[in-house]
């Protein structure tokens, strides 16, 4: 079975949002559109607490986008976003929500930032969406959200290496850094995973 999983498509991630991806609101018709042609769908929510340790704000003479290293991992430091029950957080209010049977929390640990859908950045504690997603019959994900180059690519890093197959679908994401995108896709595709547009889907 395939199930769609979206990703972080949160208020804080849209043009006005704390860490806006650009053109991020684009993705929302074609993330409702797809909805309808998967048995099951899945969304992620950044769901952080104020004094999270990726966020610029808690690191004396830090700036928002300067690299750091948390447990030994290099960290970029964020705008303070998506955090726990701020509008910021909430889900965009475009999005269709009727279909999504389970939403997975992410990013909750202060300590460390958790990207994937799947785990932790340091793979320290599993969200268990890949026990749940097994249990439902699922052997492939495919992916839309934000943002492309980070969340959606390690969650579908993640999903390749826990067995399932993965694609991106490339018109229903948006990246922070086109470039960074483009390595992140050739490392997906060098790893077995799949890119497509949404028209072959729809």
């Amino acid at each position: 079975m395939k199930a769609l999983l979206l990703i972080d498509i949160q208020n804080d991630f849209i043009p006005g949002g704390a860490l806006a991806v650009p053109q991020g609101d684009r993705i929302i018709p074609i993330a409702n559109q797809l909805q309808e042609k998967f048995d099951l769908v899945t969304a992620t929510q950044d769901w952080h607490p104020a004094n999270h340790k990726s966020f610029a704000s808690n690191h004396t003479n830090k700036k928002p986008f300067d690299l750091t290293l948390l447990h030994g991992l290099e960290q970029v430091l964020w705008p303070d976003h998506c955090v726990q029950g701020t509008e910021g957080a909430a889900f965009c209010p475009d999005l269709n929500m009727q279909k999504v049977e389970a939403i997975f929390r992410k990013g909750m640990n202060p300590e460390i930032d958790s990207y994937s859908g799947f785990y932790d950045n340091g793979h320290l504690k599993s969200t268990a969406l890949a026990d749940y997603l097994r249990g439902k019959g699922v052997t492939e994900v495919y992916l839309a959200g934000l943002a492309a180059d980070y969340c959606v690519y390690f969650t579908a890093k993640d999903a390749l290496q826990e067995g399932f197959k993965a694609t991106i679908i490339a018109d229903a994401t948006r990246p922070i850094d086109p470039a960074g995108f483009e390595k992140a896709k050739a490392d997906l595709l060098s790893l077995g995973g799949s890119i497509v547009e949404s028209s072959s889907l729809l």
